[in-house]
């Protein structure tokens, strides 16, 4: 009798491995999705309803949704950092710039995790106009001072000022 009954081995999904007993041995044999794409020999991924997988030897290691950015940056940068594969790899796997895969790798290491998920999106935003300084400018303009003159008490541009107003953030003394 033995201590560890045997199990029926099952592939419960395409991207796990099924083992086999042949003579009390246990062969790996991986099977692969149709639209899996190999990074190297031993990293591959792709995508399945909307997830995209990260498998190492054919069995997961890592997954995201096809939209997560973060989670994108974060699997490259862990790729890199783990040694699983080079950078030049996965740019030619991907088809993306080494020098995109660098500075995730470079953030990964250096910040952590957390910096991936955890930080604030600051690209697209005005980095001059902060709330503080929109309230002074509307002062200045319901005084009844010009653009001209508000965009050169502030330091900031006259375009600036126009986009806010087509924005809608200030008003136009009226």
């Amino acid at each position: 009798m033995s201590l560890f009954p045997k199990k029926k081995n099952k592939p419960t999904n395409s991207i796990f491995f099924y083992f086999c007993e042949k003579n009390n041995m246990q062969f790996r044999l991986p099977f692969f999705p149709e639209n899996t794409k190999h990074i190297n020999s031993d990293i591959s991924f792709c995508e399945i309803d909307g997830i995209v997988h990260y498998l190492l030897y054919g069995k997961p290691i890592y997954c995201h949704d096809k939209n997560d950015h973060n989670g994108y940056r974060f699997a490259l940068a862990n790729l890199i950092n783990n040694k699983t594969c080079t950078i030049k790899e996965l740019s030619d796997a991907l088809d993306i710039p080494r020098k995109n895969i660098e500075r995730y790798a470079k953030a990964h290491r250096e910040q952590g995790a957390d910096y991936f998920f955890n930080r604030t999106e600051r690209r697209g935003q005005c980095y001059k106009m902060t709330d503080e300084k929109l309230l002074a400018i509307q002062s200045d303009l319901d005084k009844g001072l010009s653009i001209y003159r508000t965009s050169l008490n502030h330091e900031i541009s006259e375009s600036a000022i126009n986009y806010h107003f087509k924005k809608g953030n200030l008003k136009k003394k009226s």
